[in-house]
Formats: structure tokens, C-alpha cells, sequence
């Protein structure tokens, strides 16, 4: 089976406008491969998120990849450390779907949850590139 992946909405860091703090992006979400199970398919899928921001983010910070399928509210979560300027962290998720289902048909929406501090003030000084749209 052929897998179509379109890449929907994505931010990238280049693009984003500049800030003095740090600033959490989610800069590409993929998929790595897939294998069938039961009539399902089990898409295995990598995610980076990058601080691109000018500072660090401190090390008390608690912030979380929420994952979304087709607007009907958030499925999973996936934990991010604080990160250093310029560091990436990568996360994955599986994500099973009927064999059946046509290429394109699933939208995964991926964003930037902080729960410490709320509101994120200087730990993501800006929002622009917090989600990302993958198409599966």
C-alpha cells in the first residue's frame, strides 16, 4: 500500500517573528512507517519540537505536546522537557487507524500545552509556531 502523507500547516522556525525569550516550537511531525495489525494500521510517528527562541526555558517548566484527532478533542499527550536555546527534543506516537481508510483521510492536530507557568509569559514568547497539522 502506498502511504500519502500531505503536510498541512507548518510553522517554521525561520519564519517565525523573533523574541527575546524562548520559544517552543513544534517543527516537523512525520511519519516513520507503519505495520498492519487486525485490519488496522499502526502509523508510527516522530515529532520535533525546538526551542528557537534567544533563552533558555527554565527548569521548572511543564509543557506537553496535546495531539487532537480531527477536532474531536485531545487524545494523547506527549511530555517535553525544558529545553536550551536552539535544543531539540523528538517524541513519537502511534496512531492505528482501519486499513481501509483512504490516504489523507485522518487529520492529527498537534499543539504546545504549558500546565507550569500558565500563562508561559517568557518560557514561549511566541505562539505563532505551537501546532502542527499532519495528514495521514
Amino acid at each position: 500500500m502506498l502511504l500519502t502523507v500531505v503536510l498541512g500547516t507548518m510553522l517554521l522556525a525561520l519564519n517565525a517573528p523573533s523574541c527575546s525569550g524562548a520559544d517552543p516550537a513544534i517543527v516537523a511531525v512525520r511519519v516513520v512507517g507503519s505495520s498492519p495489525q487486525a485490519g488496522n494500521t499502526i502509523y508510527h510517528l516522530s515529532g520535533v519540537v525546538q526551542n528557537v527562541g534567544k533563552a533558555k526555558q527554565a527548569s521548572n517548566v511543564l509543557q506537553f505536546v496535546d495531539i487532537d484527532l480531527g477536532g474531536t478533542g485531545k487524545v494523547d499527550s506527549r511530555g517535553i522537557p525544558p529545553l536550551a536555546s536552539g535544543q531539540k527534543y523528538t517524541f513519537g506516537y502511534d496512531f492505528k487507524r482501519s486499513s481501509d481508510a483512504g490516504d489523507g483521510s485522518s487529520h492529527l492536530h498537534f499543539k504546545l500545552d504549558f500546565r507550569q507557568p500558565s500563562p508561559p509569559g517568557s518560557q514561549d514568547c511566541s505562539t505563532s509556531n505551537d501546532q502542527f497539522t499532519l495528514r495521514v
